[in-house]
């Protein structure tokens, strides 16, 4: 006769299959975290911490840790597989198999201990967290002091370690959730502010040219019904329709300018997200200059290049950009206080000289700044550069 044990095969292997809504899977685009909750077994060493600092380890110490760990193992696994709803009642697991192992291995029911407590901190509103901790250290007192005869001093050292572990779990998944909440927040902003743009955008744009297409429309309309009986007034109601058409394009050519020449003042706002997001001051002025088109959309590109420099490798608590444009050239300069430029220059930095290159500019790093980085991009204007359009015609 065959005995199947298939279903019960399938049960083990769903027990360790990530569940949804566990920890782990809400790891998968964190590879960091779950590297660091592997790293976090590195303290299960202390549960073999009575073979060196104990004479007399007993003659169940063997028997009671072979048994528990692999437990404790087991458990540890589950509060990072199961839902993450789930995972106090594993931490409660590992609280009571620690209070069973105490008085066989002294040592390793602290650490137990000390883990249920950590992974109390996984989930949950701050105040159970802390109530939750709380009585799983008043349940290890109580074994510690009456069951296993601990020393005061002993006791409190687990305590004060268990609790600190599990405070310090909570407030950085709460650090954690506000700063998701923050980037969802800004990402929101960006999505809003990019959606009312489109509609301004449109609105503009049907403004400018729905009364002009209908217009045209007509005059091309009326043309045709009199190209047979009045060619000369069909001929005037056509170069009329042509006049109509060629001012509706330099309409519609100043309106798109008008968009692109709010690149630098829209990098500068984004800037300022970014880098107080990283907790870097930044500061550009109370007023920008008006930045000629022909270079605006190139220069609010290599200050995007920059900030992201900045934010990414340099380390800094201080950043500030300074622009300047007179009747020869436009300045833009970008300092920071950060650990400088280290190595050799990557593809950003690259991107930034061609682009500035393109325009017939230089771009520079300050050799004399001893801490931080300071670049200095220097455009000169042309003759077309410098008939600015009026701040009036200009969209911020």
């Amino acid at each position: 006769m065959a005995i199947h044990v298939t279903g019960g095969t399938s049960t083990m292997r769903s027990w360790f299959r990530p569940a949804p809504g566990s920890l782990w899977n809400r790891f998968r685009d964190q590879p960091r975290l779950r590297v660091a909750s592997l790293f976090h077994l590195v303290w299960t060493v202390y549960v073999f911490a009575d073979l060196v600092f104990r004479n007399d380890i007993g003659p169940y110490w063997i028997v009671a840790t072979a048994l528990s760990f692999p437990v404790f193992l087991v458990l540890y696994a589950q509060a990072y597989l199961r839902p993450l709803g789930q995972v106090h009642w594993y931490a409660l697991a590992v609280a009571l198999l620690g209070y069973a192992t105490l008085h066989f291995n002294a040592s390793g029911g602290g650490c137990y201990v000390i883990y249920a407590c950590a992974m109390m901190g996984f989930e949950g509103a701050p105040r159970r967290c802390i109530v939750s901790m709380a009585g799983i250290i008043a349940g290890f007192l109580g074994m510690a002091w009456f069951v296993a005869g601990w020393p005061f001093a002993a006791m409190a050292t687990v305590a004060f370690i268990a609790f600190g572990v599990g405070t310090i779990n909570v407030v950085y998944r709460f650090n954690a959730q506000r700063d998701a909440e923050l980037k969802l927040s800004h990402d929101e902003i960006r999505r809003l502010a990019a959606t009312a743009e489109r509609e301004r955008i449109g609105r503009d744009l049907h403004d400018l040219l729905g009364h002009t297409l209908s217009l045209i429309a007509l005059k091309l309309e009326l043309s045709r019904r009199l190209v047979d009986r009045d060619p000369v007034a069909a001929r005037r109601e056509m170069e009329e329709a042509e006049q109509v058409a060629r001012h509706a394009l330099a309409e519609v050519r100043s309106a798109v300018t008008g968009i692109r020449a709010s690149g630098v003042i829209a990098e500068l706002a984004a800037a300022r997200l970014l880098l107080n997001t990283s907790m870097i001051e930044f500061t550009y002025g109370d007023t920008v200059p008006d930045v000629p088109v022909r270079i605006d959309n190139e220069l609010a590109l290599v200050l995007r290049e920059a900030i992201t420099n900045i934010q990414r490798h340099a380390g800094a608590t201080f950043a500030e950009v300074r622009i300047t444009v007179d009747a020869h050239a436009c300045v833009m300069t970008v300092v920071d206080n950060g650990r400088g430029i280290a190595g050799g220059e990557g593809n950003g930095i690259c991107g930034m000289r061609e682009r500035v290159r393109a325009l017939g500019g230089t771009i520079a790093f300050d050799p004399a700044a001893s801490k931080g980085t300071t670049l200095r991009i220097h455009i000169p204007l042309r003759a077309d550069d410098r008939a600015l359009p009026a701040p009036a015609e200009r969209i911020a």
